[in-house]
């Protein structure tokens, strides 16, 4: 299982379910794809000491590597308050998602229109940094 937008964004809702969101209300679930076609899922888990949370990309990454994994092939991230709305990763997120992937790792999220879209890391974060 490379790239199957479908059910990567299905494995990012599952994920989504278990967030822990009782602050914001906005749960948010992930699901990171690696190079041998390992899938790892993640969600937002939010604290009272409210910079202390950890972002459903972050914690499917810290699965991802925890369990091996070395780069990530694809990934998707949906989030919302009750049902699915547009939600793309945030700034630190994106910078977390390159540091596994390549500039052409395809991140799917849910459009406006409640489609599957498709983007590349490189597009959402266009002026990255590596060290």
């Amino acid at each position: 299982m490379k790239e199957d937008p479908e059910a990567l964004v299905a494995a990012a809702n599952e994920a989504r379910r278990f967030a822990h969101a009782p602050y914001s209300g906005f749960r948010v679930g992930c699901a990171v794809v690696d190079e041998g076609g390992n899938m790892y899922r993640g969600c937002n888990v939010e604290n009272a000491a409210y910079p202390e949370g950890i972002c459903a990309e972050a914690n499917a990454i810290g699965t991802m590597i925890a369990s091996g994994g070395k780069r990530i092939a694809a990934i998707a991230a949906v989030g919302g308050r009750d049902e699915i709305e547009p939600c793309s990763p945030c700034g630190g997120c994106r910078q977390r998602i390159l540091e596994f992937a390549d500039q052409h790792t395809r991140v799917f999220m849910i459009g406006p229109d409640g489609e599957i879209q498709a983007h590349t890391i490189g597009d959402l974060l266009p002026t990255s940094f590596r060290l």
